[in-house]
């Protein structure tokens, strides 16, 4: 298996490394969705970030890394059963990336009559499929604003449940499918459909370094690792095992971490001068600001950490405004110097 690039080594792109972050120690917080040129380290991101991550204890033969500690009692594998028999063994597995490719069929996505068995043994049984593959885990689309229609209307169904129904040829199988979304794509190239923007988390813009030290640096790190991938990665070593370290922390941590009126005035004011639709933007704003405070230590949520989440997860969200040519992102740094200066 290939080794991922370090993530502590990537260079620049400050903000999806945060974004990416967030949703390690918050997976609830909805997504992240990387939009921007190519060749600026998405794809290298993301796994980069799973394999940052501690590895995650699972049931032992489960196609849907049911967790030991919350075993369904309805699980197709037969988990809840064998915990009642006594039966069940753990272990431990890296964190499931799965690409989810735009030409992918819908059984693909959300699995199907297993055809080998049905053959050779007149069984029907169910073979999983991606969404099962990437529960616990991360579900990565590249070209997100590509995929097709039906598959959108499948995603959005559940994201909002966290389970995946299946019926196929007289069978009837409900598994958990709840894993973070992680989306990349060109805006050139075609917009999101609004439904399936709205349940993105975080929007984060990437573009192509434009100074030379930074584009040396990415140019030469990415040419050592290319050249000798261990010894690159053992010279990062100590920077991942202390990021680990501090998203574990985060994540014992964010429980803790109160939210003061006035954070929670200050993100709905924002979002009243923005004019975003619903509430979801105010709930992400705090959410991911407690994640931010939790990753620096800190017990509260301050305007630091508002303002500094704040351009991902509303820029998203914004309404056109026919009067207004600005971009979305220009618009939300605007209101943030309106409302906390400069």
């Amino acid at each position: 298996m290939a080794l991922p690039f370090p993530f502590p080594a990537i260079v620049g792109q400050d903000e999806m490394k945060q974004a990416l972050l967030i949703a390690a120690v918050d997976p609830g917080i909805g997504g992240v969705l990387v939009f921007g040129d190519r060749g600026t380290g998405k794809s290298t991101a993301v796994r980069a970030l799973a394999a940052l991550l501690p590895p995650m204890q699972v049931v032992a033969d489960c196609p849907y890394h049911c967790d030991p500690a919350a075993v369904r009692a309805d699980c197709p594998a037969g988990c809840g059963q064998a915990a009642v028999n006594g039966a069940r063994r753990s272990r431990r597995v890296p964190v499931p990336v799965v690409d989810l490719p735009l030409g992918a069929t819908e059984d693909r996505v959300v699995g199907a009559l297993d055809l080998e068995r049905a053959l050779t043994r007149g069984e029907k049984a169910f073979e999983p499929g991606l969404l099962a593959r990437a529960h616990r885990g991360f579900l990565y689309i590249d070209e997100v604003n590509l995929l097709e229609d039906h598959l959108v209307d499948l995603l959005l169904d559940v994201a909002a449940s966290g389970e995946n129904l299946v019926e196929r040829e007289g069978m009837s199988v409900r598994h958990p499918a709840r894993f973070v979304l992680i989306g990349s794509g060109n805006p050139e190239e075609g917009e999101l459909r609004p439904q399936l923007l709205d349940r993105f988390g975080l929007s984060v813009e990437v573009t192509t370094p434009s100074d030379l030290p930074t584009r040396i640096e990415v140019v030469r790190r990415r040419e050592a690792f290319e050249r000798d991938p261990p010894a690159f990665t053992a010279a990062w070593q100590r920077a991942t095992a202390r990021l680990r370290r501090q998203i574990t922390t985060a994540r014992a941590q964010l429980p803790a971490v109160e939210v003061g009126d006035r954070a929670y005035e200050q993100a709905a004011q924002l979002c009243i001068g923005l004019g975003t639709d619903g509430l979801r933007g105010e709930l992400t704003l705090i959410r991911a600001a407690r994640v931010l405070a939790a990753l620096a230590g800190a017990a509260t949520v301050t305007e630091a950490q508002l303002r500094q989440i704040a351009p991902s997860a509303l820029r998203h969200r914004l309404r056109r405004n026919p009067l207004d040519e600005a971009g979305s992102s220009v618009r939300v740094e605007r209101a943030l110097q309106d409302m906390f200066g400069a």
